[in-house]
């Protein structure tokens, strides 16, 4: 039986299991598990009494935040939006990090009959180790790319970063997740703005970082934005909320400004890396404040 399509409102058709049929093109959200982040970092200012009301803390004031990474299909190109956490942590790392597996990034694609051969192209948002995670696996004790035939796409800026970390940082960056890229010969670093494939480019901001990518597609008349670690969650929608990790925290409610007021008038569809419930969907202002229409 073949699966039953819906339109949604904005023009969108969906299926079971998760895709979403985008102007010519393919949306598979697809996850890497789940892992878990200080409360108060990952809201920054906003006081414990108003965040845990929707983000409740576990005993160790850790809050689930999901792992996921976005499968893109345009023009016969298979493109990989972040890779996860991975499955490199040991015991100590997955204890600390709450990391649980009920979901692997490379079973999640097998779902949808995607083998990591298959996968042509990868757009790092950046090299965080919940993001870039599944980047690499470990076989027979030595490190690949677990996507081989792909390019990894990473902004130059951000590969400086990582490569030079500061006492600040340096938690945030595992080389086993990136250098064995530069070793393989699969490592592409771009500067700024640019089209990646048909319908899909990355427009560079600063924010959490200095040069984290976010990823637009586009086709036939819509626009789905990839939003990275700029609005991780739709608790995030709300301007104050900005995470404590954010190097440059107003660059982050600037771009927050933009993106949000283009998303409410232009009716783009966003996808969110890290909400453990919606991965993306639709907002409207209300009086100012931003109100949010769960697609998936």
């Amino acid at each position: 039986m073949p699966r039953r399509r819906r339109r949604d409102e904005h023009g969108c058709e969906g299926y079971g299991g998760g895709s979403l049929k985008f102007g010519d093109m393919n949306i598979f959200p697809v996850s890497d598990g789940s892992f878990r982040l200080d409360g108060g970092a990952m809201f920054g200012v906003v006081p414990r009494a108003i965040w845990e009301k929707t983000n409740p803390p576990d005993e160790k004031n850790r809050v689930t935040l999901g792992l996921n990474p976005l499968l893109v299909q345009s023009d016969g190109t298979n493109i990989l939006i972040d890779t996860g956490i991975g499955d490199k942590g040991d015991s100590k790392f997955n204890s600390l990090y709450g990391v649980e597996k009920d979901r692997t990034l490379t079973k999640s694609l097998a779902e949808l009959g995607v083998k990591p051969g298959d996968i042509d192209i990868v757009i790092c948002t950046h090299l965080h180790f919940d993001h870039a995670g599944g980047n690499t696996m470990r076989e027979k004790g030595v490190l690949k790319p677990t996507f081989p035939n792909a390019k990894y796409i990473v902004q130059r800026g951000e590969w400086e970063a990582a490569t030079n970390p500061n006492e600040r940082t340096r938690a945030s960056y595992r080389p086993e997740d990136f250098m064995p890229l530069m070793d393989a010969g699969v490592l592409e670093l771009i500067e700024g703005d640019g089209e990646i494939a048909k319908g899909a480019a990355v427009f560079r901001t600063s924010g959490h970082n200095r040069d984290i990518q976010l990823v637009s597609i586009r086709s036939e008349g819509r626009t789905a934005v990839f939003l990275g670690d700029i609005i991780p969650t739709t608790t995030h929608l709300k301007l104050p909320f900005i995470m404590g990790y954010d190097l440059f925290p107003l660059d982050t409610l600037k771009a927050k400004k933009e993106i949000l007021t283009q998303a409410a008038h232009d009716k783009w569809l966003l996808v969110f890396e890290h909400d453990p419930v919606a991965t993306m969907g639709y907002i409207r202002f209300i009086d100012g404040n931003p109100e949010f229409e769960k697609v998936q």
